[in-house]
């Protein structure tokens, strides 16, 4: 299903990490509210009702500037992005599905999921491991900040919908791959 990139009223992506986007029919429900203007279409797509025609919006931009959170959520796909896709112990780098979120302090002796206790493992160092404390991370878990996980995340390949994304996400366009429809 092809999707919509969403800009801010400033014409930067709403959020990075995942990048904004919309399912295209959302994309023109928020056009006809009047909350979002297109930017670019998909050129040979169009879409009809029985009263008009239209071009499906590859990019929309909010009308109105949209205040976005400072605070980076707290998920796998950040774990990842702030270990740099990096087992914590052996050193080795993985892809996200080899990943697993590793709990230093095991939670069965009181420890939490949260920034400061959770890194990334391959599963052979996270079996290992175990529940024990007897192996520590190279890197001490912590909390990231957005701006960290932005740079960080703009460094790796990313695969977009359509090629007119690519002068508003802010990516190195040897990184970028475009899946077109």
């Amino acid at each position: 299903m092809a999707t919509t990139l969403v800009l801010n009223a400033d014409f930067s992506p709403m959020s990075v990490a995942p990048l904004s986007t919309l399912d295209w029919r959302d994309a023109i429900l928020k056009i006809y509210l009047d909350q979002v203007d297109v930017v670019e279409e998909y050129e040979n797509w169009w879409v009809h009702s029985p009263s008009m025609s239209m071009r499906v919006p590859s990019v929309v931009v909010c009308r109105a500037y949209q205040k976005t959170s400072r605070s980076v959520k707290f998920n796998k796909l950040n774990i990842c992005i702030r270990d740099d896709y990096t087992c914590q112990y052996c050193l080795r780098v993985f892809d996200f599905k080899s990943l697993t979120m590793e709990h230093v302090m095991p939670k069965s002796k009181g420890g939490k999921t949260n920034w400061t206790n959770i890194c990334c493992a391959c599963h052979a160092c996270n079996s290992r491991k175990g529940n024990r404390q007897h192996m520590k991370p190279q890197r001490e878990p912590y909390h990231p900040a957005m701006g960290e996980i932005s740079v960080k995340i703009k460094r790796m390949p990313i695969v977009i919908s359509h090629a007119s994304w690519i002068p508003y996400i802010g990516w190195n366009p040897k990184l970028i791959s475009v899946r077109e429809p």
